[in-house]
C-alpha cells in the first residue's frame, strides 16, 4: 500500500512511500485569529534561552564529574566532543540528558567519567575558549542518563511585523488557557526533512544501530506519524478533548489511564489542562487507547506502512505522548521593538509549537 502525502497537504497522491516535504501541519490558533504575521526570532544566540531542570543534585562524590555548563552557538553534541577530548576520554563517558539547540544559550549538565583521577588541570578555562562556561561542578556515582531533566526553561526573543499584530497578546492568552499542541519541531527531521528521508531508506532496508547509534532517524519517523496524528485531531477539533476510549495522561506525570467514555469531571479536568489526550508513538505492542481514539491510531498503518512495518522490525516499543502541553510559569513582556516569551515545557517538548502560534517563519 502506498503512503499518502501529510494530512496537511493538498497534493496529488505520490508513489509508493513518498513523503512531500515540507509538511503544512496546521496551527490550532488560525481558526480564531488567522494565519500569524511574520516575525523574527533566534537573530542571535542570546535571543533563545534554554535552562535544563533537573529534579535532583550529584551526591558530591564518585567516578563521574558532572558539570553544570552554559554554552553559546554549540550543540550539546559538540559539547560532549570537546569535554571528551580535554579529558582525554572517548565520547561515550560524557553524559548528558537533553540535547539543546546550536544558535542558543543554554545551560544544562555535562558528566565525564574519571575513575581514580581528577579532571585535567585548566579544565574550565579550555572549555570557556570552547564557547562553553562551567556554572558548577561535583562528582556523582552515576553517569548523566539520557531524559532524566524534568522540563526547559525558556526565554525568547521575537522582532518583526508580528509585534503590530493586535491579536498578540489574545493569541498568547490563549495558548496559556487551552495549552499549545504538542507537536515535534522541526529541528527533529533535519533541513529540507534530511532525518526523515534518511530514516525512510534505512526502515526500508532493515534498521542497525550501527547505521544510527543515538536512535536519531528512528525518533524522526516515530515523530512525524506523531504529527501527522496530531495534525488530524487539530484539524477537526478535537486535540484537547477526550475522546471516548482515549488514553489521557495526567499532566507533568507519566501516570496514564484509559477513559472509557468522557464525563463532565474529566471534561473539567482537561480543561484545567490537568490531564490531556495522548497519541501513539509507533512501535511494536498493543495500544490501549480503545474505540474512536484507537479508530484513529490504526490509519496510520494504512497511511504509512512502511515506516510503521520498519519501526516494529527494528523492534522499537510503542509509547505514547500528550498531545498538548501547558505552558509553566508563562509571562511575556513587551519592549519597544521587541518582545520577550518566558516559560517552561516538560522534557521533549519544543518551544517551536509555541512560537509557530504566534509568528510565522520559513524555519516554523
Amino acid at each position: 500500500m502506498s503512503e499518502r502525502q501529510p494530512v496537511s497537504e493538498a497534493a496529488p497522491r505520490l508513489g509508493p512511500d513518498a513523503i512531500a516535504w515540507p509538511p503544512v501541519w496546521p496551527r490550532v490558533l488560525d481558526a480564531e485569529f488567522g494565519p500569524p504575521p511574520a516575525g523574527e526570532y533566534r537573530a542571535t544566540p542570546e535571543d533563545f534561552q534554554v535552562a535544563e531542570a533537573l529534579d535532583f543534585a550529584p551526591e558530591g562524590e564518585g567516578e563521574h564529574l558532572w558539570l553544570h555548563i552554559e554554552k553559546r552557538d554549540l550543540t550539546t553534541a559538540m559539547a560532549v566532543r570537546e569535554l571528551a577530548r580535554l579529558c582525554e576520554v572517548s565520547p561515550r563517558d560524557v553524559g548528558y540528558s537533553g540535547m539543546k539547540d546550536r544558535v542558543a544559550v543554554t545551560r544544562q549538565w555535562l558528566s565525564v567519567r574519571l575513575p581514580g583521577r581528577e579532571a585535567p588541570s585548566g579544565l574550565a578555562e579550555a572549555l570557556a575558549e570552547c564557547g562553553i562556561r562551567v556554572l558548577a561542578e561535583a562528582r556523582h556515582p552515576r553517569k548523566l542518563k539520557r531524559g532524566v531533566h524534568r522540563a526547559n526553561r525558556f526565554r525568547l526573543r521575537i522582532t518583526g511585523a508580528a509585534l503590530a499584530d493586535p491579536a498578540l497578546e489574545a493569541r498568547w492568552a490563549r495558548l496559556v488557557t487551552q495549552g499549545v499542541a504538542n507537536i515535534f519541531g522541526p529541528q527533529r527531521f533535519g533541513p529540507d526533512g534530511r532525518n526523515l528521508h534518511r530514516a525512510r531508506s534505512l526502515l526500508a532496508r532493515g534498521w542497525r544501530k550501527r547505521d544510527d547509534r543515538d536512535g536519531m532517524l528512528l525518533s524522526a519517523a516515530r515523530s512525524f506519524l506523531f504529527n501527522e496524528l496530531l495534525a488530524e485531531r487539530v484539524q477537526e477539533g478535537s486535540w484537547n478533548r477526550l475522546l471516548p476510549g482515549e488514553v489521557a495522561i495526567l499532566d507533568g506525570t507519566a501516570s496514564q489511564f484509559r477513559v472509557e467514555a468522557p464525563d463532565a469531571e474529566l471534561d473539567a479536568r482537561s480543561a484545567r489542562l490537568d490531564l490531556h489526550g495522548s497519541g501513539v508513538l509507533w512501535g511494536v505492542g498493543d495500544s490501549v487507547a480503545e474505540e474512536e481514539a484507537l479508530a484513529r491510531e490504526v490509519r496510520l498503518p494504512e497511511r504509512y506502512p512502511a515506516l510503521c512495518a520498519g519501526l516494529e522490525r527494528a523492534g522499537v516499543r510503542l509509547a505514547r505522548r500528550p498531545l498538548r502541553l501547558r505552558l509553566g510559569e508563562p509571562h511575556l513582556i513587551r519592549g519597544e521593538d521587541e518582545l520577550w516569551l518566558a516559560f517552561s515545557l516538560p522534557r521533549g517538548a519544543f518551544a517551536t509549537a509555541v512560537l509557530r502560534e504566534l509568528i510565522a517563519h520559513p524555519t516554523l
